[in-house]
């Protein structure tokens, strides 16, 4: 009976420390969308920022090249959608949606409709890029996703001449599941890749002077913690426990009381 109790303590040990990792697989919260940006850049360094959880909106003209940029962390799966309303007439049109990292690498999508093509006349076209989940540390060679800034570039790829420079409406909107110590890695980046880490140096003032405004609302992540640390203490303890249980269901009562010891 002691080692189904001690074995029972165990076992609620571990479902109160699988708590938290449930959570953390789960999406990020929605933020207050009152603050959300209303325009965007024309470039990577006129991107505007916005937080996930916001809804960013831009108007601008067919043919625009449309950038934004947010920051992601590591652990995170960031979704990006986005969604443009085209004018009341027009042609066929194909538009595209591309993420890049803090080093303006190319990031692939897992899956999602990253270019669709609106029929004549439609009234919106909607597209979607999952990325894949942000490593803390990579090979310098690697093409792998790694915590930063990340910028968001919209724009129509394929068009009729007598379309160019109608007016359209757009907006876009991140959020990233959180995947948790599945994903880690032993390894992480001295700083997260934003605009303008070169300029920091061991003097306040200019350490400051960072170009990126945004950051996780927690701060960065250090990248050596996850919770595959806890499911790795929790499965020590009970290998442990069974090894225990095991030994003393199969050690028997000991000597009969009536048998002299061997001599």
């Amino acid at each position: 009976m002691r080692v189904i109790r001690v074995l029972s303590a165990a076992f609620l040990m571990l479902g109160l420390a699988a708590a938290p990792a449930a959570a953390d697989s789960s999406p990020s919260p929605s933020q207050d969308t009152s603050a959300a940006p209303t325009r965007a850049g024309t470039s990577f360094r006129t991107a505007t920022e916005f937080e996930q959880g916001q809804r960013a909106t831009a108007s601008g003209s067919t043919g625009d090249y449309l950038y934004w940029s947010f920051p992601a962390d590591t652990g995170q799966r960031p979704t990006v959608t986005a969604k443009v309303k085209l004018p009341d007439t027009h042609a066929p049109q194909t538009w595209q949606i591309d993420v890049y990292d803090g080093l303006r690498r190319r990031q692939a999508c897992q899956y999602g409709a990253q270019t669709r093509t609106a029929a004549a006349d439609a009234a919106s076209v909607e597209l979607a890029c999952v990325l894949r989940t942000v490593r803390a540390w990579s090979e310098p060679w690697a093409n792998d996703p790694l915590p930063g800034t990340y910028y968001v570039r919209l724009t129509v790829t394929g068009v009729a001449a007598s379309d160019l420079g109608l007016p359209v409406d757009s907006e876009v909107r991140v959020d990233s599941k959180d995947i948790g110590g599945s994903a880690a890695v032993d390894g992480s980046l001295a700083e997260p890749l934003v605009p303008g880490i070169a300029t920091r140096s061991g003097d306040e003032e200019e350490s400051s002077a960072v170009l990126a405004g945004l950051e996780p609302e927690d701060g960065w992540a250090s990248g050596w913690w996850s919770d595959r640390w806890v499911w790795t203490a929790l499965g020590g303890v009970l290998a442990a426990l069974a090894g225990v249980a095991g030994y003393t269901l199969t050690r028997g009562s000991g000597r009969p009381s009536g048998v002299p010891p061997a001599a």
